[in-house]
């Protein structure tokens, strides 16, 4: 099996995209950029969850103390409670990466002010009588007892 080298997206070249695509400064985004991670961890670290609707959810999580076992030699070994960060990938995140195209950009819509429509006055609900069809009992049919012939 051959491993091929991925490239990753690191820090300052997101930093590079967003600028690009939002045609704001790259200095500025950067700021802003560790001012969402710096806040991300404040809020999940005092135990409060961060969910990014359509993207992932940021949770701390508490785990219990355990027994496990050494791999080696088959010991048991204690494991103490600890706390952990779980970070869950949300579905349109999930839906984008198995389709494997770019999420667009949602357009933004106006919205026209709305007209106020005159109040109808609703109908009584008509009520369908409900038939209810006879039960149909099957006639329960007796199997024929079998007899034993005695053997001697």
């Amino acid at each position: 099996m051959t491993q091929t080298k991925e490239t990753q997206l690191n820090k300052r070249e997101l930093a590079a995209a967003i600028a690009e695509r939002s045609g704001r400064d790259k200095r500025e985004v950067e700021a802003i950029l560790n001012e969402f991670v710096s806040t991300v961890t404040d809020t999940v670290a005092s135990g409060e969850p961060v969910v990014l609707t359509g993207f992932a959810k940021f949770v701390r999580v508490e785990r219990g103390p355990r027994m496990a076992r050494n791999p080696q030699t088959g010991a048991p070994v204690k494991v103490p409670a600890k706390k952990a960060a779980r970070i869950t990938p949300l579905k349109a995140f999930k839906d984008s990466v198995v389709a494997g195209k770019p999420v667009k950009k949602a357009a933004a819509k106006k919205a026209a002010p709305a007209k106020k429509a005159p109040a109808k006055k609703a109908a009584p609900a008509k009520k369908a009588a409900a038939k209810k069809a006879p039960a149909k009992k099957a006639a329960a049919k007796k199997a024929p007892a079998k007899k034993a012939t005695a053997r001697r």
